[in-house]
């Protein structure tokens, strides 16, 4: 019965490209026609039944086991990401991702205690984990890549200083980062920008690195890193920043998240989020992705952003969209990550190793052929809080080539 629902499933997902699969007795099926092509050899017949009953956990569980091998795991993403945009999923499988719809903003119920335990799953990894894969300044957030020839540090130094002009800095301005990761971006404002920044993070980890950081670089008088909670932050500020955090929010506390932002922000202030979203209406998390690796995590449609955003009034100075940035990221993070693979596996073990891989190119081919994209929103209460153009912003690119080749070294 399992195989031959799992045929049924297959037959209508995937069209363009092609999935040659090898079953447990030998047997090999095919399913689309033309390129891309995957090949994946399935090594237990519970495989059949655990992608059946839920196919995003199904599948990722079983490759993280070894019990399903894909041969070329980019190949295989290139074919099933587009795959399972609009499908028309067979009857089976619609209850299934009914209940996944209609429980979403359970799983997104990111409370005090919840939002600690879930930075904690992921940001309070072993540190040296993120140094096989980051860049030296550890920007764990989409680069940008102003040339096409950039390394990933001079990417995520330019990314650094486009966000800091978006913010229209001037010398000592008090600027809150909300999820100040390991201190890079609040480095980067109070040194060449002059500005006092307070981060706050939840992340042990994060902060005991921040704060050395900030010491070493002799700017624990203008940085102030504190581990807390963006909703118990009481002070006013000229700029609020937050790049990569927004996607942990959860969409029942977005009304809290921009009640904060338009509470601490001075009526002449900006504020720039920087988050992760995915094109179409509201969804649900990949329940994959949620379990392993970003619990309480959601990468929002931007009509979710604006709605929130609008009931309080913010005026939205400016949205750019940042489309296969992050592909080209992921790209080079995967392949650093491969390149040191033995030392993730004495870290850890083989089947994280394998979770990672799975995590790090499901995310690049999100971002290249699949819905996911990165979302900059400028916003303010009045309506020049910012430049009405955007030319403020490109002067400064052929100034700050020099400065972020300067960065990565």
């Amino acid at each position: 019965m399992w195989t031959a629902l799992l045929d049924q499933m297959l037959t209508r997902y995937f069209r363009d490209g092609t999935i040659v699969i090898t079953m447990p007795d030998g047997s090999v099926r095919r399913y689309g026609s033309g390129t891309p092509e995957a090949r994946i050899t399935i090594r237990d017949e519970d495989v059949i039944r655990r992608i059946v009953a839920n196919p995003e956990m199904g599948v990722g569980e079983s490759y993280m086991d070894g019990t399903l091998e894909i041969e070329d795991l980019r190949a295989f993403f290139a074919v099933a990401l587009p795959a399972v945009q609009r499908v028309d999923y067979p009857w089976f499988e619609r209850p299934v991702r009914w209940a996944k719809q209609a429980t979403r903003l359970l799983r997104q119920m990111n409370g005090l205690g919840r939002s600690r335990h879930n930075v904690a799953h992921h940001y309070d990894l072993s540190g040296e984990l993120y140094d096989l894969f980051l860049d030296a300044d550890r920007q764990y957030s989409c680069a940008y890549f102003a040339r096409p020839d950039m390394t990933l540090d001079e990417a995520q130094a330019a990314k650094k200083h486009h966000i800091a002009h978006k913010l229209c800095l001037e010398p000592g301005m008090r600027v809150l980062d909300i999820g100040c990761g390991w201190g890079g971006m609040a480095l980067t404002l109070a040194r060449d920008y002059g500005a006092h920044v307070v981060g706050v993070t939840l992340s042990k980890e994060q902060h005991a690195v921040a704060v050395q950081r900030a010491a070493e670089a002799g700017l624990s008088d203008r940085i102030d890193i504190r581990l807390q909670d963006y909703r118990h932050v009481s002070e006013r500020f000229d700029r609020i920043v937050s790049v990569g955090m927004f996607e942990h929010v959860g969409v029942p506390q977005y009304d809290t998240y921009f009640g904060k932002v338009d509470e601490l922000l001075s009526r002449d202030g900006l504020a720039l989020i920087h988050t992760i979203g995915h094109v179409g209406p509201p969804n649900y998390a990949d329940p994959w992705m949620e379990k392993y690796i970003f619990p309480g995590g959601y990468a929002p449609a931007l009509s979710e952003i604006q709605a929130a955003v609008d009931k309080r009034y913010l005026v939205t100075q400016d949205i750019e969209v940042l489309r296969t940035h992050y592909a080209k990221t992921l790209g080079h993070w995967h392949d650093r990550f491969m390149a040191r693979v033995n030392e993730a596996r004495a870290l850890y073990d083989e089947r994280f190793v394998r979770m990672w891989r799975y995590y790090l190119l499901s995310m690049e081919a999100a971002f290249t052929c699949g819905s996911l994209l990165v979302y900059q929103l400028q916003l303010g209460h009045r309506f020049v809080a910012a430049p009405i153009t955007r030319d403020y912003l490109y002067p400064h690119q052929d100034a700050d080539h020099q400065r972020y080749r300067s960065a990565a070294e």
